[in-house]
């Protein structure tokens, strides 16, 4: 690689001036040493081809002119696949210079930092996300993926909205792991993790797993957002959720299709605001087949669950204190 880390020279041609000939030959790994390198053009990713960092050291930084250039949905990504197939993004850091950069601008939220869009086979594995204007790490359309031991974080205050850490998006088969998600630092932070259907799409097959999980001051630690699409199949187990404004919670944007099949068990809700019931787990409208059981909730309120078919409420305990 002839990029040369910490300059004042953009980056993005000479990184993917990589990736191209990588796809092209069917394939490849695309290496990137320590060091801070600026984009202002937006990387797209190609069939078979890892891009790999050499750890948080390896930051992909927004530069100057980032918002100058839009990516191919007309938003502004760092990375997005676009489409490509059997991607790994991998141990770096994606930098979107939120906090110097304005990015109130049209588009803002088309595409996301890490955009893993209408793909198959997409993994992202220790990507570290910081000063977003947008989502962080985002699975758009596509099947077959999975991020872990990843973070993201939110840290500005007053100049952004629905900068959600993880975002599932019309999308399936999908796998959430052992992650770090903290929209919470700032003021300006929204949805720790949000799984989403937006128009008739449904989303389903996703397993959320082994996270720690701070939701921002305008969102939940998890939040299953419904639409005219339905939400199904949801794993939600073993994740630690503290310091927000709620633990998980429902909610409806542009439909009212059932959510139904989801198992929420072996939870732990921490020192979240709400201190009354649906705290820590909080369904407002009628869903089917929701198993919450063995959960702890501690200075966080309780748990509501509507009767309603195959609903199981057990073994989730609740107390004043952490």
């Amino acid at each position: 690689m002839t990029a040369t880390p910490n300059d004042p020279i953009d980056d993005t041609a000479n990184i993917q001036g990589r990736i191209d000939p990588a796809g092209a030959a069917g394939g490849g790994i695309v290496k990137i040493p320590a060091g801070t390198f600026l984009i202002n053009g937006k990387l797209r990713m190609a069939n078979n081809v890892r891009l790999e960092g050499d750890g948080p050291a390896t930051v992909l930084k927004a530069g100057p002119a980032f918002t100058n250039n839009r990516g191919p949905a007309g938003g502004y990504p760092i990375v997005t696949t676009d489409g490509a197939d059997n991607t790994t993004l991998m141990n770096f850091t994606a930098d979107q210079s939120g906090d110097t950069l304005n990015g109130n601008v049209t588009g803002r939220l088309n595409e996301y930092v890490i955009d893993v869009r209408e793909s198959m086979n997409s993994v992202v594995q220790g990507v570290h996300t910081k000063n977003p204007f947008t989502y962080s790490i985002a699975f758009v359309g596509g099947s077959k993926w999975c991020v872990r031991d990843s973070s993201t974080e939110s840290a500005t205050n007053g100049k952004y909205v629905e900068l959600d850490g993880i975002h599932a998006l019309n999308t399936s088969n999908g796998e959430i792991v052992g992650n770090v998600v903290d929209q919470r630092k700032g003021t300006d932070g929204d949805d720790g993790i949000a799984v989403h259907t937006y128009g008739a799409e449904d989303v389903h097959d996703i397993k959320i797993v082994n996270n720690n999980v701070r939701g921002g001051r305008h969102g939940a630690g998890i939040d299953l957002a419904g639409g005219s699409g339905v939400i199904y199949n949801i794993e939600i187990t073993g994740n630690t959720v503290w310091g927000s404004p709620r633990g998980l919670h429902d909610a409806y944007y542009d439909g009212t299709k059932q959510i139904h099949h989801i198992q929420i068990e072996s939870n732990s809700f921490r020192d979240n605001d709400i201190k009354s019931i649906g705290g820590a787990i909080d369904f407002e409208r009628p869903v089917t087949y929701v198993t919450m059981a063995n959960n702890t909730a501690c200075n966080s309120g309780g748990y509501r669950l509507p009767a309603g078919t195959g609903n199981v409420n057990t073994g989730n305990t609740q107390s004043t204190a952490c």
